[in-house]
């Protein structure tokens, strides 16, 4: 029965997980949410898979590392509907948001290259001279500490909010990021990021990674486009 089903190009599911390094539920799983091809079935009922089911796997598993597993899946799942437009347009939304996620990126770098040394006399302020070197009013740094942006201390005896040099340069960042256009939700994991580093400096290896994975996913997509080129050409 093996190799009656393998017969005529045809393939078992395992033939098909075993040359993926998959499981033969994933493979099945991956036929019932439209990623492949429906299968046929023998007298018996088993899948009979055939190599255009192998290719469309391919396929899948190459768009995965740059579009991710939802929209590569949205993406097989409308080659295999004949919807081949609504396949290209989630590519395009692919590289659109990899676009914005690399001039983000640059927007970051920007903003931290002009971030300007806070003076060692100068490490401590209080709202209202911190407010004026940024040019906002006291009531904007007072909505950043809601936010958690900043974090000054309380003067003991006045009840005054004191901020440290690390509290100016993370106001200065998150100012700069605003002026950027960048909401408040937007800057908030990027004043996180430098707290746990320590400061600006440490940032230059979290910076490097961040054009290494956005150079990968570009690559990948590079990677997914050609097999999923093969796939739409021998359709």
């Amino acid at each position: 029965m093996r190799q009656n089903l393998q017969s005529g190009g045809r393939l078992r599911p395992v033939d098909l997980a075993r040359a993926h390094g998959l499981s033969t539920q994933a493979v099945r799983n991956y036929e019932d949410a439209g990623i492949l091809p429906a299968a046929e079935r023998t007298s018996h009922g088993y899948r009979a898979y055939t190599p255009r089911h192998a290719q469309a796997l391919r396929a899948f598993l190459a768009l995965v590392p740059g579009h991710g597993h939802q929209t590569a899946t949205a993406i097989m799942q409308a080659v295999n509907r004949d919807a081949t437009e609504d396949a290209l347009r989630l590519i395009d939304e692919s590289h659109a948001q990899l676009l914005d996620d690399r001039r983000t990126l640059q927007s970051v770098e920007a903003a931290l290259r002009d971030l300007e040394p806070v003076p060692q006399e100068r490490g401590e302020m209080f709202v209202g001279p911190l407010a004026r070197r940024l040019g906002i009013r006291p009531a904007t740094l007072r909505k950043w500490e809601r936010a958690g942006l900043v974090r000054p201390r309380r003067d003991p005896q006045t009840g005054y909010r004191v901020y440290s040099a690390a509290d100016v340069r993370d106001a200065l960042l998150v100012h700069q990021l605003r002026r950027g256009g960048y909401l408040l939700e937007q800057v908030a994991p990027l004043i996180a990021q430098v707290r746990s580093a320590g400061g600006i400096a440490p940032l230059e290896s979290a910076l490097d990674d961040w054009h290494a994975r956005l150079s990968a996913r570009s690559r990948a997509m590079l990677s997914g486009a050609a097999a999923l080129d093969a796939y739409l050409t021998d359709g």
